[in-house]
């Protein structure tokens, strides 16, 4: 059928979570030519020592956005060191938010259990709520021992000083549809009657919302679009005024909030990615950064300023508009907080160059421990292991002779939930401009697969 076929498209383009692939070969990089000089002088070796972030944290103490990438969706070592910089991120400098590449519900219940709330007696339970493909991306070993962390770091604290967990993508649209009926049915009966009828345009598809995109594109008169609209714009008057004192009401509102802004905002990804015109991945990193606004507005309605650190991948949270797909028309969350906030985002992007990963063969299958070709010889991957660095921390501001050494543009590798080593250079790597895209870079040599939950 017509829609199963535009829906097999539709998820294999998402699966890399990479642009626009680029095909077309770079020169090859020869050590010689190189300033590989620059890159060992300036590379700052990551041995496990506390200090190994210093000069980080250096350039985030003005931050209000310090935006963790990863080069794949499957490397011990990215959740790992991101995990230490965050720790460093909320004891050091007063983060207090935590938000991830995730579903909203899913990230809801870990921030209840980070917070002392809900049900959950460990972070494995509240981690349970992730439950669908890709799996492995946040129940495993590195993110349920930040969540302890995390959990023990929030005891004692006042709320507005706690660190939380929450998730910015738009996948959840049938959960997020349920949330918001569910919460309704206590705050207000009579909106929870209205906001199931208006969600009724979606029944159909709970069990497949990108099959509701087909389908509103092959029949327009299907779409769910004012019905998802009308329900935002309810809430959103009625529950987006002024604070309310209480810490726990005030995050139950905000999430009510949220998951219909997930539904709002699903509903246009899912019929835009059937029906042309703007690029469903503008529309998914323009919801992110849509959360990222509104988190810190909430974190800050109490008189602190709110800081926010975002774990997503290289593709969201480098800069696009120096890479390739950026122009070719392609947006996402760096470049978006970048122009937002101007030099307050700091944006951390994460290499390897060969080692095992965490991945899948195709979408929905299961996740597999594999190994990782060594990158291509014209990559940046490649140029950092010919220099030699091992494991090591390339700070961008403030060095101009290291922007000049990795300006390019040259080959990124990005590996998504998918690997796919027999169409590597098509289905894993496009240009860009490394020390434009990011202000720090986070190379491992060898890396490991994901540790997952047992």
């Amino acid at each position: 059928m017509l829609i199963d076929r535009l829906i097999a498209a539709l998820l294999f383009a998402v699966a890399a979570c990479s642009p626009a692939p680029e095909p077309r070969p770079v020169a090859a990089i020869d050590a010689d030519t190189t300033d590989v000089s620059v890159i060992r002088a300036a590379a700052r070796p990551i041995t496990g020592s506390a200090n190994d972030y210093d000069p980080l944290m250096a350039i985030t103490r003005d931050a209000s956005f310090v935006l963790l990438g990863e080069a794949t969706h499957g490397t011990e070592e990215f959740y790992r060191e991101r995990a230490r910089i965050t720790r460093r991120l909320a004891e050091e400098q007063g983060f207090t938010a935590m938000a991830i590449e995730g579903d909203w519900p899913g990230a809801e219940r870990v921030n209840r259990y980070v917070r002392g709330l809900g049900t959950d007696r460990t972070a494995v339970q509240a981690l349970s709520g992730f439950s669908r493909f890709p799996e492995w991306m946040w129940p495993n070993a590195p993110i349920r021992d930040l969540v302890e962390w995390m959990r023990g770091y929030n005891a004692g604290k006042p709320a507005t000083a706690q660190i939380g967990f929450y998730g910015m993508d738009l996948y959840s649209l049938t959960e997020s549809a349920d949330a918001v009926i569910r919460a309704l049915e206590t705050m207000d009966p009579a909106a929870a009657r209205r906001t199931r009828e208006r969600y009724r345009c979606f029944e159909p598809f709970r069990e497949r919302p990108e099959a509701y995109g087909a389908a509103a594109a092959e029949r327009p008169a299907r779409s769910c679009q004012d019905e998802a609209a009308a329900v935002w714009a309810e809430l959103e008057r009625g529950f987006g005024g002024a604070p309310v004192s209480d810490p726990a009401q005030a995050e139950a509102r905000f999430a009510l909030l949220q998951n219909a802004r997930v539904v709002r905002n699903a509903e246009e990804y899912y019929r835009i990615s059937f029906a042309g015109g703007i690029s469903p991945w503008n529309v998914r990193d323009k919801h992110m950064a849509e959360m990222l606004d509104a988190l810190t507005a909430h974190l800050s309605a109490h008189g602190r300023a709110a800081k926010v650190v975002g774990w997503a991948h290289n593709t969201h949270m480098g800069d696009a508009r120096v890479t390739k797909p950026g122009e070719q028309g392609e947006w996402n969350v760096g470049q978006l907080m970048r122009q937002r906030v101007d030099g307050r985002a700091v944006l951390v992007g994460f290499t390897t160059y060969t080692g095992t990963v965490y991945a899948a063969r195709e979408w929905g299958g299961r996740g597999e421990r594999r190994p990782l070709r060594p990158a291509l010889p014209e990559s940046y991957s490649a140029l950092l292991h010919q220099a030699g660095i091992g494991n090591a921390l390339l700070v961008f501001r403030g060095s101009p002779a290291l922007q000049a050494a990795l300006a390019g543009p040259r080959l990124e590798r990005a590996v998504g939930v998918l690997y796919l080593p027999e169409t590597e250079r098509a289905s894993h790597y496009f240009q860009a401009s490394l020390s434009r895209q990011f202000d720090a870079v986070i190379h491992v040599d060898t890396s490991r697969a994901i540790t997952l939950l047992r």
